[in-house]
């Protein structure tokens, strides 16, 4: 899972011999997926690493694009993009409730 990461943002996949960002930015979706997959497995303190990396790739209104460019730290890819909120919201709930269930 680290292979496709750099700086504590996924890619979703490497191009060929290409460092990790020269072809595109990090994937937001999967810094989610990440969160959720690092919390479904009982890593709660990587899912909560995960999940606020990616949270912290956001624009200045709040919204999230696709892609986010680790090295100069813009967002790239279509804005906003609704996926990435959706699992944005998921992951909140999820860490959410699990802590409400465990009080």
């Amino acid at each position: 899972m680290h292979r496709l990461a750099e700086d504590g943002y996924v890619y979703r996949f490497r191009h060929g011999d290409e460092q990790l960002g020269d072809a595109e930015g990090a994937f937001l979706l999967c810094g989610f997926t990440m969160a959720l997959a690092a919390h479904a497995q009982g890593l709660e303190t990587e899912a909560v690493r995960w999940f606020e990396r990616t949270r912290s790739a956001c624009g200045p209104t709040g919204l999230f694009a696709e892609e986010y460019d680790v090295s100069q730290r813009q967002l790239r890819g279509n804005l906003p993009q609704g996926f990435v909120h959706a699992l944005l919201l998921e992951c909140s709930a999820r860490f959410r409730s699990d802590t409400s269930a465990g009080q």
